[in-house]
């Protein structure tokens, strides 16, 4: 047994029950949004489906409190869970036999997987576009929940900021993975940003806008290449950060800035709760 399983601990539904109603756990539903609403779910539980519960490596508290893990019958979360731990999580419960073998409470709201914990939902809904084993870059990437996810999928990626501490947290994290992410400290708004030509398969840019480096990302797709992009609009000022011009889109911006890339989907509108701008655009192949 690895020393990831040993920090994952079986805990009863009784004992699981007792935990929940003394506010000693944060709890984490990793079944599909079908089964977090319909079959009901343990009172204020994180919805954070398998497949994207590596985005939660990035994303979930590391307060010390420990995470209660669960799914329908305790197979997929005791996976979510070694994951977890093998990204440096501690204090991490596994409910034995799932929420099949629950007598507590439960509530039967609906959930969103791509909340604050969650991978933008833009990602997840262009899965079907990205190329197989993609090099991939991410640009101001943050704590990393986007080049986390796909690495663990096993795409090489390059996930960049200038936030050292979070590119030293994002390195760390992958050397415990053994996963494909390289990280570098890159200031992207410094004068002439270069982000090199044709040598990406896939480029991320989400919530983040400088309107001067988008002739550096086309310069960087290689032919066939995708970008996924999205961002704030200028409605979004009114709901809250960010507020600066400068860092919102205007009305129909996003599809100007990308040009002469082909637009395959794009959206419009307020998406988990912020009001964004997003395209899924490619370089055309030479016939």
């Amino acid at each position: 047994m690895g020393n990831e399983d040993r920090r994952v601990e079986s805990v009863g539904p009784e004992e699981a029950e007792r935990l929940v109603r003394d506010g000693a756990v944060r709890v984490v539903d990793v079944r599909t949004l079908e089964e977090y609403r319909d079959l009901g779910h343990i009172a204020g539980a994180i919805l954070l489906p398998v497949d994207l519960v590596a985005s939660g490596l990035a994303t979930l508290p590391r307060d010390g409190k420990p995470l209660l893990v669960y799914c329908e019958h305790g197979i997929r979360s005791a996976a979510a869970a070694r994951l977890l731990a093998t990204g440096g999580f501690q204090g991490l419960l596994n409910l034995k036999g799932g929420l099949s073998c629950w007598q507590g409470p439960r509530d039967f709201g609906a959930g969103e997987p791509f909340g604050p914990f969650g991978p933008s939902s833009w990602l997840v809904l262009n899965a079907d576009l990205l190329p197989p084993g993609a090099r991939t870059l991410d640009l101001a990437c943050g704590s990393g929940r986007h080049a986390l996810l796909l690495a663990v999928a096993g795409f090489p990626v390059l996930a960049v900021d200038r936030d050292r501490e979070k590119i030293e947290s994002l390195y760390e994290m992958a050397g415990r993975l053994a996963i494909p992410l390289q990280a570098e400290t890159l200031d992207l708004e410094a004068p002439g940003a270069d982000l090199g030509t044709g040598l990406y398969d896939l480029i991320l840019g989400f919530h983040y806008l400088h309107r001067p480096l988008f002739p550096a990302i086309l310069s960087a797709l290689a032919p066939g290449g995708l970008l996924l992009y999205e961002t704030f609009t200028v409605e979004q000022a009114r709901k809250g950060k960010p507020t600066n011009p400068e860092f919102l889109l205007r009305p129909g911006e996003l599809a100007l800035r990308v040009a002469p890339l082909e637009i395959l989907r794009e959206r419009e509108g307020e998406f988990e709760g912020r009001w964004v701008s997003a395209v899924a655009a490619h370089v055309r192949r030479l016939p």
